[in-house]
């Protein structure tokens, strides 16, 4: 079996359930539904670009802290309750995907009745790993490995 590792960053909001923030294998990043919060945890309010940006840094962050990048992003999800939200999220995503010649990822965006602490917006990704999670900076991730 191939190796599995969580990833876990203080520079994104923490998981809001059982979960982790992302899995690296050797093929893949997996990257947990984020939220439009603060590192802390915290809900600001805004508009919903201000809302899908703190979605898409938090993706940024995880990302960075398994040594991969947002160029690397193969696959995304978008989470709306309400698709009258639509154009304003994509003018929000446009500005991070697909930027300076990278391909822009395939995706999929989905209305959903719900979404977790009530927001109105949640972003998942799937990328490609670059070179492997960075070790060397302990205090900002922590990679266990499963068995």
């Amino acid at each position: 079996m191939a190796e599995l590792k969580a990833v876990l960053t203080k520079d994104a909001c923490p998981p809001a359930g059982p979960y982790s923030q992302a899995l690296l294998t050797p093929h893949a990043l997996y990257i947990s539904g984020q939220l439009p919060a603060l590192a802390d945890g915290s809900l600001p309010e805004g508009s919903m670009a201000y809302k899908a940006s703190l979605c898409i840094e938090n993706l940024k962050a995880i990302l960075t802290a398994a040594g991969s990048d947002i160029s690397r992003v193969v696959k995304v999800t978008v989470f709306l309750t309400d698709m009258k939200n639509f154009a304003e999220v994509n003018s929000e995503y446009e500005k991070h995907f697909g930027v300076g010649g990278a391909p822009k990822p395939a995706r999929s965006c989905v209305a959903v009745h719900q979404l977790p602490k009530g927001v109105d917006v949640e972003i998942e990704c799937v990328a490609l790993p670059s070179g492997g999670p960075k070790a060397s900076d302990e205090e900002e991730m922590e990679i266990r490995a499963k068995d």
